[in-house]
C-alpha cells in the first residue's frame, strides 16, 4: 500500500511517517532492521550523523533492493569538527550512505552550532542549491532558533522534527504557530514515550477508552499506538518511529487504514497530556 505524502514548503514531497534509526539503533548496525522496515513497508529512512551508523543504513538500503527513487532518505548535522561545514559534513555522510544525494537533511540541534546559525543554514543552503539534499531543515529549534535562520535566508527550513506527544504539546504551541505562518512541516520523534517510557500517567486511560472505541469501529484491533500516531497523524504531522520487531512496523503503518479520532477524543487527549509536562530526550 502506498503511503500517503506531506508536500514541503519548496514543492517537494515526503511520506508520511518514517523508520528511526536512533534510539534502540544509536551506535548499533542498522542494515538487518532498515532491510526490515523496508520490507514492510516503509520508504522513509530517518538517520543522522550523531547516531553513528550512516554506513550500516546505507547498507540496508543498498540489500533492499529498492531503488533510490522509491525511497526517502534522511539525515542530520552533528557538531561540526574544525574547518568543516554543513556541506563537507554531507559529502561524508553521502560516502558513509553509498549515495548521490539525500532527500532531506536537517540541522540536528542548534545547541551545536551556538552563535553560528545564521553561518551553517547559508551552508545548507548550499547543500539544497547543489543537489546534494533535495530539502533541507532543522531539528530541536525553538522559535528563536527559527527566527535567527529565517532572517535572510534564501530557503527557509522545510521542516522542524521535534520531541511531540501529549506531554509537550501545550509547551511547543508557539514553534508549531511559527511553522504555520512559514509553512513548515512539523515533524515528531518519541511520540509513543507516553506510553512506554512514562506508563501509569494521566493520558493512559483515555487513550485506552479511544483505542477501545476505536477498535468497535473498525472491527480489527486497535493498539494504543495507533491511537498516538493518529493523533499526529490528523494534524499533518511527520511521524518518526522505530522498532526492531516486523508486526510492530506493520502496525505504525497501519495507522492509516485507523479511523478517525473524532474532535472531542483529540480534545481530550491534549486535556489530559497538559496535565504534565515530561520532557524525555534531551540534545
Amino acid at each position: 500500500m502506498a503511503i500517503s505524502t506531506l508536500t514541503l514548503n519548496d514543492g517537494n514531497r515526503v511520506p508520511w511517517i518514517a523508520f528511526g534509526t536512533g534510539t534502540a539503533l544509536f551506535q548499533q548496525d542498522a542494515q538487518n532492521t532498515v532491510e526490515t522496515a523496508i520490507a514492510n513497508g516503509f520508504t522513509h529512512l530517518d538517520g543522522a550523523q550523531m547516531y553513528e551508523n550512516e554506513e550500516s543504513l546505507g547498507a540496508g538500503i543498498k540489500a533492499s533492493g529498492m531503488p533510490r527513487s522509491a525511497l526517502f532518505v534522511t539525515t542530520k548535522l552533528h557538531r561540526l569538527q574544525p574547518g568543516q561545514t554543513a556541506k563537507t559534513a554531507l559529502q561524508v555522510s553521502l560516502n558513509k550512505l553509498g549515495l548521490e544525494y539525500v532527500d532531506l537533511y536537517l540541522v540536528h540541534a542548534p545547541g551545536h552550532h551556538a552563535g553560528h546559525l545564521k553561518e551553517v543554514w547559508k551552508s545548507m543552503e548550499e547543500c539544497k542549491r547543489e543537489g546534494l539534499s533535495k530539502s533541507i531543515g532543522v531539528s530541536n529549534f525553538g522559535v528563536e532558533h527559527l527566527e535567527e535562520i529565517l532572517e535572510g535566508a534564501e530557503f527557509p527550513p522545510s521542516v522542524n522534527q521535534l520531541e511531540i506527544h501529549p506531554y509537550m504539546w501545550k509547551s511547543l504551541q508557539p514553534v508549531i504557530a511559527l511553522h504555520k505562518q512559514h509553512d513548515i512541516i512539523t515533524s515528531s520523534y518519541g511520540g509513543l514515550s507516553p506510553l512506554f517510557r512514562a506508563p501509569g500517567g494521566p493520558l493512559d486511560p483515555i487513550i485506552e477508552k479511544i483505542r477501545t472505541r476505536l477498535e468497535s469501529t473498525r472491527g480489527e484491533p486497535v493498539s494504543v499506538g495507533h491511537v498516538l500516531i493518529k493523533w499526529l497523524e490528523q494534524y499533518g504531522i511527520l511521524v518518526v518511529t522505530t522498532s526492531s520487531k516486523a508486526d510492530r512496523m506493520r502496525e505504525y503503518l497501519d495507522t492509516t487504514n485507523v479511523p478517525l479520532l473524532t474532535a472531542e477524543e483529540i480534545e481530550s487527549i491534549e486535556n489530559a497530556g497538559a496535565q504534565r509536562h515530561q520532557q524525555f530526550f534531551w540534545n
